[in-house]
């Protein structure tokens, strides 16, 4: 049943199923039961859409109260603060993925069915550019909640601080709310009774460092198999992944990557996740689709690897090493039940005492953004031209090299014909000629397996790596923000200076995070190419060797003559 409300708030949509609304704005809510933290309604401009149900409250009937009732939080939220709430998840991308999830199936014996599963729980789909959206907290027994007034924000600070209105009269950044960075900027994130990780960040020669992994290993991934179960209802592939410090291999299928992928995006929000290879829903069992496959695997496994976080992740051990199927579910969860996701991620990350202006922060943030944005563009474009290139190898090439064959072979069979006047030495050497292009064309259509196949899996990795930092970067423009806005209302005395420096000071962890990764980033980049580069001048080389090698083996019959 629809019901009447005013907006309590100024919110400013980001995406088509969101709408904007105004502070004292009249709306109509469609369904007053919200879905996790969002309502469906109306605007007073009639347009339709989603908007925060903490940013409104509900006008009540003078028959039923005679005070109007703020907005009804889902249950197990602290409060009325946006912060702790997820968006509503895009959903033609999550129903895309559903579709397309071809190791998806209800019988698993790898799942356990009581366990949630980010698939069936919208909170946890991931959002824009890959980075999840976070679920409300539940109530922790580890967690100090301190008691608070109706509507007002659970704050590090006394609740009776001027500066509870922080970032309410700014235009919401979504991602920066939805992450849970903005709760931490505020100093909304409770304190953890105890913390069990921590993960460090080193000052460098060029700035922040995550500091290195003590045990660095490495992981192949080989032998995939196909297999069936339930008397081959169901098919499915099977990768032998071996880790180098056990030495042991388990047997993994795609699917167990995708929930292991799932987990570090809702955990890691300051990280860039690499993305799994894309999904297919026809042809999965074609050999080169899983040829393919693998080979990208292996490079999302070497990034994981080489990250002195993600590689540390409990969950990823989990993955890794353990091959009892009893054990898989235990640990699947307790990492689904992990508490340090999010916002409290950032509790645990231990920065330098270096002193850092933000405002030089952030102009090497801004330089970043400037170069991931025109590396994205030349990632795109190279990928581009390499596809092209790869068609041309298949099609035109070998087919002008077929050609150019067959008209060889033509003058050859054209100088048979008067016997007389033949020379069987000349034609021999002719028609070997034409033999000779053909083969050549076979070599460039088989070619692009050796070098530009190869190419285009890394740029697939660093395409999505680069897409998830446009909204890593958002996290740190919105703490900037705050920073800014705490300081103006510390100015005017609307604030308290302490408030204001805790947020200064909860905005450097930010900081630190980004500018590790951005390092690390920077480094793997520089391997990555390099290696890139090699390989493919070497296969280029090689080729154009083998070539040479035909030619000279045919010119050579034309000097006996």
């Amino acid at each position: 049943m629809s019901v009447k409300a005013k907006a309590i708030y100024t919110f400013q949509s980001e995406n088509k199923e969101e709408i904007s609304i105004q502070e004292n704005e009249e709306l109509v809510i469609f369904d007053k039961n919200s879905v996790d933290g969002w309502f469906q309604g109306e605007n007073s401009r009639g347009e339709k859409g989603l908007f925060p149900a903490s940013y409104v409250e509900i006008i009540r009937s003078r028959s039923n109260s005679n005070v109007t009732d703020c907005s009804i939080s889902p249950a197990g939220s602290l409060g009325n603060d946006s912060s702790y709430f997820p968006s509503t998840p895009n959903t033609s991308l999550h129903l895309q993925q559903s579709y397309y999830d071809d190791d998806d199936d209800d019988w698993d014996d790898w799942d356990d069915r009581s366990t949630v599963v980010d698939d069936a729980d919208p909170s946890r789909s991931p959002g824009a550019n890959g980075h999840a959206h976070q679920s409300p907290l539940s109530y922790n027994p580890n967690v100090h909640y301190r008691p608070k007034p109706h509507m007002e924000r659970q704050d590090s600070i006394s609740s009776s601080r001027k500066g509870s209105m922080v970032g309410r009269n700014l235009n919401r950044f979504s991602s920066f709310v939805r992450s849970g960075v903005e709760a931490f900027v505020l100093g909304d994130v409770p304190m953890m009774a105890k913390i069990a990780e921590s993960y460090t960040i080193d000052m460098g020669p060029t700035g922040p460092l995550w500091k290195e992994s003590p045990q660095p290993f490495s992981c192949s991934i080989e032998d995939p198999t196909k297999q069936t179960k339930f008397k081959g209802i169901k098919t499915y592939i099977s990768y032998r992944v071996t880790p180098s410090h056990t030495g042991r291999p388990v047997y993994r299928r795609y699917k167990h990557f995708d929930w292991l992928y799932n987990r570090l995006l809702h955990k890691f929000t300051v990280i860039s996740v690499p993305h799994l290879p894309e999904k297919q829903a026809t042809g999965r069992f074609e050999e080169d689709f899983i040829e393919k496959r693998k080979r990208r695997l292996i490079l999302w496994m070497n990034h994981m690897t080489s990250h002195p976080v993600l590689s540390q992740y409990e969950g990823f051990e989990h993955f890794l090493m353990c091959a009892d199927d009893k054990q898989w579910k235990l640990g699947k969860r307790r990492a689904e039940k992990d508490e340090m996701v999010g916002a409290h991620f950032m509790l645990t990350l231990q920065i330098p005492n270096e002193h850092q202006d933000l405002q030089d922060v952030e102009e090497r943030i801004d330089t970043f953004k400037a170069f991931a944005k025109k590396m994205d563009d030349s990632v795109m474009q190279l990928t581009h031209v390499a596809s092209e290139l790869v068609r041309k190898h298949l099609g035109g090439f070998r087919k002008e090299f077929q050609r150019l064959g067959n008209s060889f072979q033509s003058i050859s069979q054209a100088f048979t014909l008067d016997p007389p006047h033949s020379s069987e030495a000349l034609n021999k050497a002719i028609s070997h000629t034409g033999r000779t292009y053909e083969n050549i064309g076979e070599m460039f259509a088989e070619q692009p397996k050796y070098d530009l196949f190869l190419m285009l899996d890394k740029l697939s990795l660093y395409q999505g790596l680069l897409a998830n930092f446009p909204d890593i970067i958002h996290l740190q423009k919105g703490a900037f923000a705050k920073v800014k806005e705490s300081q103006r209302m510390s100015d005017e005395g609307k604030m308290d200076q302490d408030e204001a420096d805790g947020i200064r000071k909860r905005c450097r962890t930010v900081g630190f995070a980004l500018q590790a990764e951005m390092s690390h980033f920077h480094h793997q980049r520089e391997v990555d190419f390099k290696d890139m580069m090699q390989a493919y001048l070497t296969e280029q080389i090689a080729f154009y060797q083998r070539v040479v090698q035909q030619l000279e083996r045919t010119l050579r019959m034309y000097d006996c003559l």
